[in-house]
């Protein structure tokens, strides 16, 4: 191999014959230093010398990142390894991975709250239901944007309770920060910020397990402590809930409103015992009117199988069908292409009725509240509305089909239409009933 001492003028004026694929020169000044060109120009230091039987060559970089004299002690560094017994590649790599660790490991210091829990919520998404996920968004959502409804008049939608807390390092979220933000929060937003809370704990957790940000973790979780949980307080059971001699009312309310959309979500709602987001989230592919079932996609085994039952089956006979719209309860003005907000038709039918501080959930309520009057089995409450079971029996042993679901489930709805004084026929259409 010819040799020649590397100099500037010599690197410049060195190139590749357009005949070859890359051509070498080799320095006098250290032994296995040499420079790679290629037919484009590209020029890199190389280091070549013989290891246990082999040559293996080494790239040190490209001639425009390196000065001669550095790239000659990169080289005199790596033949000090091969005398020492050691791989240059893997003391290369090595080098490479620490470096890259020491990087990663400025970048977390200075990364922000919000930049991790971008992170955060795309590691934990294949984990989580879409409520479960939608709910983060909404935790730590900027807010400012025009918004037509739910802002009391401001007209800008608010700011997430934990977005006071984004723009912060993780290093400086400390428990006094949190307990700050608890009291704050508390004054406004209670129930959300115990939610943002809860939330919040789990993010610190993945944080304090994570290799990049571990190390920016205080000692103890901050949002575990006593002063926190003190100024956000426990929640308290609710007990709104439909009685059996509010039936008629309620059903006649509700049945006069203006969209028959939301008529027929909030009759769904109190006949099936579902979750609010479960009835709005049920599109048409759920509905088999053939085998009388309905799929219910729920937070807790995923997807429930419940029966269609007469009454809800004429409900939803009567809806129209939007093109490319996939929702049950579609809704041409609502950006996911389906009602979103049920409140507004419910404390309208509640008003009609003169039923005070009724709620979309309190209808979930209300139904396994009035099955009690049927002495309804526990279990197959339990099955219809997706809640656990709460016995090992129930857990491992009773598998109940949906024919026998379908009998008890038919009754419930055949009773409360009773007492609404609704006179109903399975095979009539709601329309037509008398």
């Amino acid at each position: 191999m010819a040799r020649i001492n590397f100099t500037t003028g010599r690197l410049t004026a060195f190139s590749c014959p357009p005949d070859k694929a890359q051509a070498f020169i080799w320095d006098t000044g250290v032994v296995g230093l040499g420079v790679r060109t290629t037919p484009r120009g590209a020029q890199s230091y190389i280091f070549q010398r013989e290891f246990q039987g082999k040559s293996p060559r080494i790239t040190i970089g490209a001639v425009t990142d390196w000065s001669i004299s550095a790239a000659r002690e990169r080289a005199r560094e790596m033949q000090r390894d091969i005398d020492q017994g050691r791989d240059p590649r893997l003391v290369k790599a090595e080098r490479q991975a620490a470096d890259a660790a020491a990087f990663n490991s400025a970048k977390a210091s200075e990364a922000t709250v919000a930049e991790i829990w971008k992170l955060y919520l795309e590691d934990r998404k294949p984990l989580w239901g879409v409520r479960h996920h939608d709910d983060h968004l909404r935790l730590a959502k900027a807010g400012g944007e025009k918004a037509r409804r739910g802002t009391r008049g401001r007209g800008m939608t608010i700011a997430g309770p934990l977005y006071s807390l984004m723009g912060l390092r993780l290093a400086d979220v400390t428990a006094p920060i949190v307990e700050g933000w608890a009291s704050k929060e508390a004054k406004t937003r209670q129930s959300s910020a115990r939610l943002a809370l809860r939330c919040l704990k789990a993010f610190l957790n993945w944080c304090a397990e994570h290799p990049d940000y571990k190390a920016q973790m205080q000692p103890v979780n901050p949002a575990k402590t006593r002063r926190t949980r003190e100024a956000l307080g426990k929640a308290t059971a609710k007990s709104d809930v439909l009685l059996k001699e509010q039936l008629a009312a309620w059903f006649e309310a509700v049945r006069a409103l203006p969209s028959p959309v939301m008529s027929a979500y909030l009759q769904v709602l109190l006949l099936t015992g579902a979750r609010r987001t479960e009835v709005l989230d049920l599109k048409w592919k759920d509905v088999d009117s053939r085998w009388k079932s309905l799929v219910i996609r729920d937070k807790i085994e995923g997807e429930r199988k419940i029966p269609l039952t007469p009454y809800v089956a004429g409900l939803l006979a009567t809806l129209p069908r939007l093109p490319k719209n996939p929702f049950v309860f579609a809704s041409t003005l609502a950006k996911d292409g389906r009602v979103s907000d049920p409140r507004a038709g419910m404390q309208a039918a509640c008003k009609a009725a003169k039923i005070e501080d009724l709620t979309p959930h309190g209808l979930r309520r209300s139904f396994k509240s009035l099955t009690e009057w049927l002495e309804i089995p526990a279990g197959v409450v339990a099955q219809i509305m997706g809640h656990k079971p709460s016995a090992t029996a129930e857990k491992h042993y009773t598998v109940r089909p949906l024919d026998l679901l379908r009998i008890h489930h038919e009754r419930i709805e055949a009773w409360m239409l009773e007492q609404a004084g609704i006179a109903f026929r399975s095979n009539s259409d709601p329309a037509h009933e008398g």
